[in-house]
């Protein structure tokens, strides 16, 4: 461990002592030695006794940094973990971080290109355009064809800062697991896995750009929304080049009303965007907060988003893809019990769920929010209620899942701030229907014959000698198997005459010693003697010697 771990390891220990964080282990689950080290720690106090633990939570993890931040950004959408306080503290989690230098900006640039900035762009802006935690954008236009561009760049050492603290960050998730127990409900080691997976996607921005390259391509064609074309030739690890794009951030409703744009069929377009990236290209943009989404200033009767930011991109099995199809259409169908259904088919929650008290809970949950007119009901809170629900009967979620969680109340979120009527449920009915439609009907049926087409034309030229072979094999099976009957019955048959011939024996023998016993003549006793041992001889003889068939 080295000196700089040591040091982040104190500040974060510090951290979480000044918000009593300590506090929340249970203490009837805390060893000696934790009490005794944390007796060690006198001068390190509780600073916010006055503040809830939620609250004390959220302060820690924005003093702690960018990582700790998109961290509780991540578990605020974990209502499946989350009680509702500790969810709506860690949503207010801003990622607030000053530029860096320019100069070390150029100089990571220029090392990424392994050429001058100048040789390959003019007008390049040392004023960053954009700021966050993980990278910095700025502008400039490429020598080549005149186009304006924006290079986003990593910021220095951010890859070894982030490391280090997932590094320790896994090694606390351990120790709290270990005093917590099996049984508890928060699983730390799991979720620091899967933000793991998160975060370090984001540190590829070569991975990032062909995320951004697919995404284009399967909105090609659309009008709703526009991807920023990728300059492949310019993208590295830690840089990135696409094309400038001018448009309004979607949260200036203001500005959107001011140039006439038409909300309603805006918001229903994000709705539409939503599910036609979930269940049709099985590729969904999961980062899409507002500061991600523009909306183009061109026609604004006909208005298109403009997405950026492909970091974190979400995909489905096609079982869950199902299965969420499903959800939904049960939810608005009011079969609860298919919901409860669903959750065990799909392995959400255990097969030894009680059915009828999982219909129940979901019942519980579900039923009043059609009190509410369809236009309020909400998808994602939809969502969120049945994990909630699905929680207390031990629910494992994928990780994929939370993101599509996060995802769909971003949308929905985007979809009623621009137009508060939004009816989610008519814009994504028909969409639902027509692709479960399509997964079980004779078009499904046909797809699928369709898609194994190749390998089946591929094998039918072998098709006449697999026959054949199947036919020589199964007529070998059926010799051998006549065989086998052959050689028992002849067993049966041999088997049959030595009991009989032994039973005959027995009863000779019988004979012969009761007539010995009386005082009549003594012959037919001898005789049936004989007779007995005559009999037992041949009989046992005959006997099968070959009990192998």
């Amino acid at each position: 461990m080295t000196i700089a771990s040591i040091r982040r390891g104190y500040q974060i220990i510090r951290t979480v002592l000044h918000y009593g964080l300590d506090d929340l282990i249970p203490k009837h689950k805390s060893p000696w030695y934790f009490s005794f080290m944390r007796a060690c720690l006198f001068w390190l106090r509780n600073k916010h006794k006055d503040k809830l633990p939620a609250e004390r939570l959220k302060l820690a993890m924005q003093e702690l940094g960018p990582v700790y931040i998109k961290l509780g950004q991540m578990l605020s959408t974990r209502r499946d973990l989350l009680d509702d306080e500790w969810a709506y503290q860690l949503a207010m989690l801003q990622d607030r971080v000053p530029p860096f230098d320019s100069e070390l900006a150029r100089q990571a640039i220029e090392t990424e290109l392994n050429a001058p900035i100048e040789s390959l762009f003019d007008d390049f802006d040392d004023t960053p355009l954009a700021s966050a935690s993980i990278s910095q954008v700025h502008t400039a236009t490429l020598k080549s064809n005149g186009k304006e561009v924006v290079l986003k760049v990593l910021r220095p050492n951010v890859e070894a800062n982030i490391r280090a603290d997932l590094q320790l960050m896994s090694q606390g998730a351990a120790l709290l697991e270990r005093l917590l127990g099996d049984g508890n409900r928060l699983r730390p080691a799991e979720v620091i896995e899967d933000y793991q997976t998160t975060i370090l996607g984001e540190l590829n921005l070569k991975l990032e750009a062909l995320n951004a390259v697919k995404l284009r391509n399967n909105f090609l064609e659309s009008d709703a929304l526009y991807v920023p074309y990728v300059y492949e030739e310019h993208c590295f690890t830690r840089l990135m080049v696409m094309e400038r794009v001018y448009g309004i951030p979607v949260s200036d409703v203001e500005a959107l009303k001011a140039q006439g744009t038409n909300l309603k069929l805006l918001a229903e377009r994000g709705v539409e965007l939503f599910f036609t990236q979930v269940f049709r290209d099985n590729f969904f943009h999961a980062d899409m907060h507002p500061g991600n989404i523009f909306i183009s200033k061109e026609h604004p009767d006909n208005p298109y988003y403009i997405g950026l930011d492909c970091g974190i991109m979400g995909t489905l099995t096609e079982q869950d893809k199902r299965y969420l199809a499903e959800n939904f259409l049960a939810f608005f169908n009011r079969d609860y019990r298919r919901i409860a259904q669903l959750y065990i088919e799909s392995g959400w929650v255990s097969e030894n769920t009680d059915v009828l008290a999982f219909e129940q809970a979901v019942k519980v949950v579900c039923e009043p929010m059609f009190n509410k007119p369809l236009d309020e009901i909400s998808f994602g809170h939809v969502l969120l209620e049945l994990f909630r629900t699905a929680r207390k009967f031990d629910i494992v979620v994928q990780p994929q899942l939370v993101l599509l969680e996060k995802t769909l109340l971003y949308i929905e979120g985007l979809g009623r701030q621009l137009y508060p009527q939004l009816d989610l449920w008519q814009t994504a009915k028909p969409f639902l229907e027509g692709w479960m439609a399509e997964q079980v009907g004779p078009k499904a049926m046909f797809d699928k014959v369709k898609g194994n087409l190749p390998y089946w034309s591929d094998k039918l030229p072998e098709l006449p000698e697999l026959i054949y072979d199947n036919l020589k094999m199964g007529r070998k099976l059926v010799g051998s198997q006549q065989q086998m009957l052959d050689r028992y019955l002849k067993f049966q048959q041999k088997s049959h005459k030595s009991n009989y011939m032994l039973l005959t024996s027995a009863v000779l023998l019988i004979c012969g010693t009761i007539l010995l016993s009386q005082n009549g003549t003594l012959w037919p006793a001898y005789l049936s003697i004989s007779l007995g041992t005559i009999f037992w001889l041949l009989g046992w003889r005959s006997r099968p010697k070959n009990r192998k068939f």
